[in-house]
């Protein structure tokens, strides 16, 4: 449980809601720890007491009368909610659901209820309609996908956020060519996972900026052509047109670091387009000059979710992990829930580049 912003979290037991006619009650086996998480915390962008966790994977142990897309004892990954009645979630584009803000990053339900209480005071819930930091979570059809037996379900999790995040803005929503040149900005777990994407692609060029040595190998293994270590490298755009002179057909940054923006649009083949996924500090305006935007057709795109449709991406990413072409498992490093502080320390010192808390470890 999030007891302050930039406080550890602490491991408390909590009295939790039976399903509402609507609601799914799962058992977490395994749940990723995200970016966004310590951003919610630290920010205290949902006030505390809160139980967060966004990447939930486990068992339904029980559903409401009006759900019929999962029973009890099926396997499911657990991603984002969205309404599924608003006219962007009828055209696909559930990350962009007209409630997206309300359903997942409220705290509640949208009646102002919680389900999690402690001692009687109400706990904010429902965290991109979930809070899977916990054994157990309530969640809804349209953010639950079934998992086959086959797959490895207490890993599974990362797929219903980060995963998807990374392979879904190559293979989605920036939707790159066979052939084409893709920048990638960070090599952490949504970055790698882009260049699994940039693979499944058949990319031809993909270069990853990325300090720390071990995951700029991580980069080479999964595909990317080059790698840059941006402490050796004063002049970014520079090495990159070094590498490709015509600059690269996209973009995509996962650091969220306004000062490498200019260095990503420099980078820009005319036509180029750059996609934001990293968190920037808030009031950091768009990159770019209007003026050479407009005179090269540069494209500045923001992403949420990789523009996925959860429930045909996650069965796509899942098959490219039964095919060996979508090997996220080995970027995740596992950890019993109880250390989730222990977790969060190691992954912000660069020990391991994915994690993944265990309920049973």
């Amino acid at each position: 449980m999030a007891t302050g912003a930039g406080q550890p979290f602490e491991i408390r037991t909590l009295d939790l809601d039976e399903p509402r006619d609507d609601e799914i009650l799962v058992r977490i086996i395994g749940v990723g720890v995200c970016h966004t998480d310590l951003v919610f915390r630290d920010a205290g962008a949902i006030a505390a007491p809160a139980v967060l966790g966004h990447e939930g994977s486990g068992i339904v142990e029980r559903v409401g009368p009006k759900v019929h897309k999962v029973a009890p004892g099926d396997r499911v990954a657990i991603t984002f909610r969205s309404c599924g009645a608003c006219h962007r979630c009828n055209r696909g584009d559930a990350a962009y659901c007209l409630t997206m803000p309300q359903l997942n990053y409220t705290g509640m339900r949208p009646d102002g209820s919680t389900a999690l209480r402690c001692e009687g005071v109400p706990v904010a819930s429902n965290f991109f309609g979930q809070s899977s930091f916990a054994t157990h979570a309530i969640t809804y059809e349209r953010n639950v996908v079934k998992v086959p037996g086959d797959l490895p379900l207490e890993l599974i999790g990362p797929l219903g956020c980060g995963i998807q995040t990374g392979a879904g803005s190559i293979m989605r929503s920036l939707a790159c060519e066979a052939g084409s040149s893709l920048l990638i900005l960070g090599g952490g777990p949504v970055g790698l996972a882009a260049v699994m994407g940039a693979k499944v692609q058949a990319c031809g060029t993909v270069i990853v900026v990325e300090p720390h040595a071990a995951r700029r190998a991580l980069a080479r293994e999964f595909g990317a052509t080059h790698t840059i270590d941006p402490a050796a490298d004063a002049d970014l755009a520079a090495t990159v047109r070094a590498i490709v002179p015509a600059g690269v057909d996209y973009a995509f940054d996962t650091t969220g670091i306004p000062a490498v923006y200019p260095a990503a649009v420099a980078a820009l083949a005319p036509k180029g387009v750059l996609g934001l996924v990293g968190v920037a500090p808030p009031g950091t305006p768009l990159p770019g000059d209007i003026n050479t935007t407009m005179t090269f057709g540069y494209t500045i795109k923001g992403i949420i979710e990789g523009d996925s449709n959860p429930g045909e991406f996650l069965p796509e990413l899942m098959d490219l992990h039964r095919l060996g072409r979508l090997p996220f498992d080995r970027l995740i490093t596992t950890f019993p829930f109880e250390q989730i502080n222990e977790a969060v320390a190691a992954q912000h010192r660069g020990e391991c580049v994915k994690i993944v808390l265990l309920m049973d470890a």
